[in-house]
């Protein structure tokens, strides 16, 4: 059997045109898998929960009876670190229905008393 003489040149040009439009998909398109996206919209989501949060632990924060000596606390600590830990310690970081409170809702809520009041906590620029 006689095959044309474009056959190849043919079938070689579009198995490399077509790896050529999935790598631009997927390097310039903004393509991902399945697993990609599945990740990218959960921290997507875990932001969203955490913003909407963090007024609930300023809010909890300012109606502690025992709010100065936890920010007493809270301001001790040298590091970013143990300002999380004394923070979640406080309890202001528990997000409804968890049994533990979210460090990362710590972090924001530190910020969050941060901005508030630059007298509250040390400035920034600590070790953390």
């Amino acid at each position: 059997m006689n095959t044309p003489e474009w056959l190849k040149p043919g079938l070689i040009g579009a198995v490399v045109g077509g790896v050529a439009a999935v790598a631009a998909g997927f390097v310039g398109a903004g393509w991902m898998t399945a697993a990609g996206a599945e990740a990218s919209g959960q921290a997507m989501a875990d932001r969203q929960i955490i913003a909407a949060f963090v007024p609930v632990c300023l809010e909890r924060a300012e109606a502690d009876p025992e709010r100065t000596a936890k920010l007493a606390t809270i301001r001790q600590p040298a590091t970013a670190t143990r300002q999380r830990d004394a923070l979640l310690a406080a309890g202001w970081a528990t997000i409804e229905g968890n049994a533990a409170a979210s460090r990362t809702l710590a972090t924001a809520c530190v910020a969050a008393l941060e901005q508030r009041s630059s007298a509250l906590l040390p400035p920034s620029g600590r070790a953390g």
